[in-house]
């Protein structure tokens, strides 16, 4: 897996590092426990650790930004960057705008591509992401309602899926409750992509499974090794994280899903579904022929020149136009609605 290494970790004040969510003056602030402890080991892995606050307060006179700044420095922290400002003064630094964090890193010498945000609003993961910077967002303070908050500020932006879901999680971890809860809300298809390291899942796709009968009106589009392994029903936990190899066996546990639930589709577009396609032709026409309704193509094109041999896959299949199109267009378009 591509892993970043951190330069820094920008941390929210209120919500994040302690309070109620709500700016607050010093007086009325407080740390949550474990705060200093956090600042500290983030220090001890050699990051950088600054604060970074929109504090309408200081504009209302309530307080100062000395005050604020000093109770900021006093959890070990390295710096902070503070806006002062009301959100009618329209500056450039208050949060969502990414210019606190611009200025930090011109002055810290900072990759943004290098840093990570962590906050409790939707205001703190829409900065980040501006910024280009790692977005974490926390359930304290705020964060149980950001995550619909956030959104609701992409939908509104255009966005009517939900994706790449690529996290350290089991796939039916029950961290994972209220974002397929939110997507059921929403009506956001979800794609996923699961392998030895990402949305985890044993051999056979049980947890998969789980997850497709209690969310029954969430479209969930498989993508990578750990699903696509499953056309054969020969499979090793070391398939999960690899592209196998040979003539299909048997059928495997992806024909059981696409035949039992209508909430799941596969994405044949990595290199993992157009070679379990293509490792044995007979059984990838027979999967195409009997599941082109719930198949979907995206290039998965990632840099200039990449060959995608998905487009000679095409010419090998016996199929018909209306199936091709059902791969190609029509059932992406019906997910997206």
């Amino acid at each position: 897996m591509n892993q970043i290494s951190i330069q820094a970790v920008f941390l929210d004040r209120d919500g994040t590092m302690g309070g109620s969510g709500q700016s607050e003056a010093p007086r009325e602030f407080s740390f949550y426990n474990g705060t200093k402890e956090a600042v500290r080991r983030l220090k001890d892995k050699g990051l950088y650790a600054f604060a970074l606050t929109n504090q309408a307060v200081i504009a209302r006179g309530e307080a100062t930004l000395e005050q604020i700044k000093s109770q900021l420095m006093s959890c070990g922290i390295d710096d902070a960057y503070i806006c002062p400002h009301e959100e009618k003064d329209d500056c450039a630094c208050r949060k969502p705008k990414p210019g606190m964090l611009l200025t930090a890193a011109r002055e810290k010498g900072l990759e943004m591509a290098r840093c990570a945000v962590i906050g409790d609003s939707a205001k703190d993961i829409i900065a980040a992401h501006r910024a280009g910077a790692v977005k974490i967002l926390v359930r304290t303070g705020s964060g149980e309602d950001a995550a619909r908050d956030l959104l609701e500020h992409y939908i509104s932006r255009g966005a009517r899926g939900f994706g790449e879901l690529k996290v350290e999680m089991d796939v039916d971890d029950g961290r994972l409750e209220a974002l397929y809860e939110l997507c059921a809300d929403y009506e956001l298809p979800i794609i996923f992509h699961t392998d030895q390291h990402s949305m985890t899942d044993e051999v056979g796709l049980p947890g998969l499974e789980g997850v497709l009968a209690s969310y029954p009106d969430v479209d969930f589009v498989a993508h990578a090794h750990g699903w696509w392994a499953h056309i054969d029903a020969d499979v090793e936990p070391v398939d999960l994280g690899r592209i196998p190899e040979g003539p299909i066996t048997s059928r495997g546990r992806i024909w059981d899903l696409l035949a039992e639930y209508d909430n799941i589709y596969g994405d044949i577009s990595t290199l993992g579904g157009w070679n379990a396609l293509t490792r044995d032709h007979e059984h990838g026409q027979a999967l195409l022929e009997s599941h082109h309704d719930q198949l979907v193509f995206g290039s998965d094109y990632l840099f200039p020149g990449q060959e995608i041999p998905h487009f000679d896959m095409f010419e090998q299949f016996d199929l018909g136009l209306d199936a091709w199109a059902n791969i190609r267009y029509r059932n992406i378009e019906a997910l997206l609605r």
